[in-house]
């Protein structure tokens, strides 16, 4: 890779123009990396955490929070970070986020207690809620040629639908053949490249027109994410009755109805209004949301059933998964190219939801006989079409239009939907998993057969909830987003503004 040379003046951008498409591809590239492993972290601790529970000795009871504080973390400082990236300038937020999420991992992955290791993942959250909104906001105003913009988000897209399954696999992979430790360590070879990269091909440069960080809103917000995130991990340890599960609930809430109060009001919002109530937008935030939290009826308890239910291993288990990352990558390239740019969002969302919905309700039919290319494998690329319809278009038309002092916190508005849903979706899922494997033990002697299907009927009862949601995403997206192909307006020739979107 060689340096741009800069042929037009920066902007808010905070990346060189050049008249070499390659660069651009390069950004893309280094980008791409950089979200890659702040999504699969979010995964890929999940299969070694038996063996590093092993080794470290903490209690079942306690397992929970070393992914819940990357959660905590990554989610509730989200929407800060994208302003922070916005005030200070993308490339410095994203340097210093990858370079913090580095020594992050490596404080993790050569922890020697449960504690420092809970440390080290709520500070992989923290700079991840630095890194993310900012490569998303570098995409957002890097690409604004329509052509080149459908296919960078439909490659964007595929990569934060399939991080999660990615991770699992590397984490099998590297459970399995070097130890768990190796889960963080990874991290410092992803991000000493993308470190190298964006050093090269990211202009330093200033925001233009700067936006004042809101302290109150920042507060509110940050605390209210907390509230929901913490809440209903707490509800997969505690009963919903626990002051700790609905009390941070309330809380959460409460604070969340403030912080919307206060940006109507206040001259320098964290998250100006104008960003979520534009159609194309909200229904995007919305998309990202309920499509986190229904997919994580297939990553985790699809999870479950592949190593409990029909004892494959942690490799095998994450092999499982490629050819759903496949149709994701295919339909999401597919859907920014092609489907949307002729038929707009309205009818590609939808239809990704309906795909999810089927491929949920057929992943109830499984049983202890089920093998995998006859019953795992069809849900799976159903599964996978309908992420790549959803999770594509909705990155793309979350940013889109924005000004450029407001694209960092319309970037970390579509990561936190994602995340936030995807706590909210675990929490809410694994409480009815369980209550479900209770209730059928009723009356039963508690036999290996009976615990079986015990765990079958857990499984079933999460996959149909997950398929509720989707459905209900269906009707909402359906409903929000307007019809008619979109026409996006390029960003004008050293001007201040990301691409446009008009329906």
């Amino acid at each position: 890779m060689t340096r741009p040379t800069t042929t037009t003046s920066q902007g808010a951008t905070g990346l060189t123009r050049s008249t070499g498409d390659n660069h651009r591809w390069w950004v893309l590239a280094v980008i791409g990396l950089a979200q890659l492993m702040v999504v699969l972290d979010a995964t890929i601790v999940n299969i070694a955490l038996p063996s590093a529970q092993k080794d470290l000795g903490f209690t079942d009871g306690n397992r929970q929070w070393v992914v819940t504080a990357y959660a905590l973390a990554f989610g509730s400082l989200l929407l800060l970070g994208g302003r922070i990236a916005d005030l200070v300038g993308r490339k410095r937020i994203f340097l210093i986020g990858l370079v913090g999420f580095s020594v992050a991992s490596a404080l993790g992955g050569a922890a020697p207690s449960f504690e420092v290791l809970v440390i080290a993942r709520a500070l992989q959250g923290a700079f991840g809620a630095l890194l993310a909104p900012a490569a998303l906001s570098l995409l957002t105003t890097t690409f604004s040629d329509p052509s080149e913009r459908g296919k960078a988000f439909g490659i964007y897209g595929a990569i934060a639908g399939t991080g999660g399954a990615f991770g699992l696999l590397l984490g099998g992979l590297l459970t399995e053949y070097l130890n768990w430790r190796w889960c963080l360590f990874v991290n410092l070879i992803l991000a000493a490249i993308a470190f190298v990269g964006a050093v090269r091909l990211l202009h330093a440069g200033a925001p233009e027109d700067p936006p004042k960080l809101d302290i109150p809103g920042t507060v509110l917000v940050s605390l209210g994410l907390f509230g929901l995130v913490y809440g209903f991990s707490n509800a997969e340890s505690h009963s919903w009755s626990s002051v700790g599960t609905w009390g941070f609930l309330v809380a959460g809430v409460v604070l969340l109805i403030a912080f919307v109060w206060w940006q109507s009001r206040t001259e320098h919002p964290v998250l100006p209004l104008r960003v979520v109530l534009d159609r194309n937008r909200g229904a995007s935030f919305l998309a990202m949301f309920i499509a986190g939290a229904g997919m994580f009826g297939v990553f985790l308890f699809l999870t479950y059933y592949l190593q409990q239910s029909l004892s494959y291993s942690p490799v095998m288990t994450g092999v499982a998964f490629l050819p759903m990352i496949a149709m994701v990558i295919f339909a999401s390239v597919t859907a920014t190219n092609a489907l949307v740019p002729r038929l707009g969002a309205k009818p590609i969302v939808p239809v990704g939801m309906l795909l999810g919905a089927l491929g949920m309700a057929w992943l109830t039919r499984l049983d202890l006989h089920s093998t995998y290319g006859a019953n795992i494998l069809p849900p799976l690329l159903v599964m996978g079409i309908g992420m790549g319809l959803i999770f594509a278009p909705a990155m793309s038309l979350g940013t889109a239009g924005v000004a450029s002092h407001d694209a960092g916190v319309a970037s970390a508005t579509v990561n936190t939907s994602q995340q936030v849903g995807g706590s909210i979706g675990t929490a809410l899922l694994n409480t009815l998993a369980t209550s479900a494997a209770t209730a059928y033990l009723v009356g039963k002697q508690a036999s290996p057969a009976n615990q079986a299907q015990a765990q079958l009927h857990s499984y079933s009862t999460a996959y149909w909830w997950s398929a509720a949601f989707f459905v209900f995403g269906m009707v909402v997206c359906g409903l929000i987003y307007p019809a008619g192909k979109p026409v996006i307006h390029p960003t004008e020739e050293g001007g201040g503004t990301a691409p446009s979107v008009h329906m």
